[in-house]
């Protein structure tokens, strides 16, 4: 299956290969087929409203009157955003029943502006509060890199997390059931199942993109971002995230870019397939003339004071969830367990929290002023195996510490960052995340980007195992 690109996608409608309606059809058969994920993936489809829409923008096609580069192409949105007319969950059976919602969220307005077409609502971790992506209400998608199969003794074998907390906006967009899918990070949650379903994935600057009509996290820390199968894709999807024009991206090359590595915990204890990827992405970049400027970064070591029985959005959460205690038995029991150790904060406790936060942004900024971004492994580990991070508690909470350790540094920094793949076509998905300060997106994505044309070639020659 070809990967479904803007720019591909665009070059097609504009040539008349194919209709706005024949990609929807495309992507609701491809939701539909009893093979795939789709079940798991997403929670509620809008098959006739995305055909309705599908042919307005074949429509305004012919007339040449297209809204943009994105007019007509599917997309999904997480199950935590409103959309007009819909029930927004978040994953839970908690809010099954509430009322729909009167209005599009922001972010969800701006792409339909945009002529983005939604065929439906993707799964996610219960209220975005994890990074693995174990649902017991809906379901956990399975990663596209390892599906379930049957054993030679016909027992079913494999079966890996996709990441969360946006995991069916990552395998919809895997396997080609819309081109991006609208996700939320927190503290990682577009970046992780991005970069463990080797995909590209950007979270904005926290402020860049309008949070409204989307149930918080962290009020704080929450950002909204793409997901998508280019740094090209993810960046037009944020232009029109943040109400800017769509325009590619200033080109950059790979000679001369200076990326900061960061000697410290972000580099502690990666797998091998990790560790041998990521360096190989490196001595390719090197080859490619960028300067990798590898510094002792002592704020990345601080993190067990930044996240403090939560940290911030752990505080955040448990404000947010007081008018649903009475329900907590209808939680997620690791979900709610999370949310319960925000009340041990006091207000002294937020208050250091808040100042310590200050001093790590100054620090950080600091040391990437001298760079064009920060580079390092997205998360440290490949996607475990499903059965492994339900085994108990002790694991599930050891495995998403684990994932959120890298990608929730730039939350708490107030930066941005994007994901990429650097792993060999087959193996296990390995992501490099590149990371800038606040309002530094645009050249954050034009530094992925160039990265990203740099290690073609590296990809077809990864270590594999």
């Amino acid at each position: 299956m070809t990967p479904w690109t803007v720019a591909s996608l665009a070059a097609r409608l504009a040539a008349g290969e194919t209709t706005s309606r024949e990609l929807v059809e495309t992507a609701l058969a491809r939701i539909a087929d009893p093979r795939g994920e789709g079940a798991r993936a997403f929670l509620a489809l809008r098959a006739q409203a995305a055909r309705a829409e599908a042919e307005s923008a074949d429509r305004r096609r012919r007339a040449g009157s297209a809204l943009s580069p994105l007019d007509g192409l599917p997309i999904s949105v997480k199950d935590l955003f409103d959309v007009q007319g819909e029930v927004t969950r978040a994953g839970s059976r908690l809010l099954a029943g509430a009322p729909p919602a009167s209005a599009d969220a922001p972010a969800v307005a701006r792409l339909r502006a945009a002529g983005s077409i939604v065929v439906g609502r993707t799964n996610m971790v219960e209220f975005a509060f994890g990074g693995l992506c174990l649902n017991p209400h809906y379901g956990t998608p399975r990663n596209p890199w390892d599906r379930p199969r049957a054993g030679s003794d016909g027992a079913t074998i494999g079966g890996r997390v996709p990441g969360g907390s946006s995991s069916g906006a990552a395998v919809a967009v895997a396997d080609g059931m819309c081109v991006m899918g609208l996700g939320s990070d927190t503290r990682g949650s577009v970046r992780i199942p991005a970069a463990l379903c080797g995909l590209a994935g950007f979270k904005p600057t926290a402020r860049r993109v309008p949070r409204e009509g989307a149930f918080p996290l962290s009020t704080t820390l929450d950002s909204v971002g793409p997901i998508a199968h280019s740094i090209a894709c993810c960046a037009a999807y944020d232009a029109a995230l943040a109400g800017e024009p769509i325009a590619p991206l200033a080109r950059r090359e790979a000679s001369g870019l200076r990326l900061l590595l960061p000697k410290s915990s972000v580099l502690d204890d990666l797998d091998a397939q990790v560790a041998r990827t990521f360096a190989a992405a490196l001595a390719e970049l090197s080859r490619a003339g960028a300067r990798i400027d590898e510094r002792p970064m002592p704020a990345f070591d601080r993190q067990e004071a930044y996240f403090k029985g939560g940290g911030l959005s752990g505080a955040e959460a448990y404000r947010i969830h007081l008018p649903y205690a009475a329900r907590i038995a209808e939680y997620d029991p690791r979900v709610g367990k999370r949310i319960a150790l925000g009340k041990d904060l006091s207000q002294a406790d937020l208050e250091e929290l808040t100042r310590l936060r200050a001093a790590f942004m100054r620090e950080v900024d600091a040391a990437a002023a001298s760079c064009d971004a920060i580079v390092m492994p997205s998360v440290a580990c490949v996607a475990p195996p499903i059965d492994e991070v339900e085994a108990s508690d002790e694991a599930y909470f050891s495995w998403n510490a684990r994932v959120l350790r890298n990608t929730g540094l730039v939350n708490f920094w107030d930066g941005c960052a994007a994901t990429l793949p650097c792993h060999a076509p087959g193996a296990a998905p390995v992501g490099l995340m590149v990371c800038g300060g606040a309002l530094s997106d645009r050249r954050v994505l034009g530094v992925a980007q160039a990265i990203e044309r740099a290690l073609d070639p590296v990809t077809q020659r990864a270590p594999h195992g």
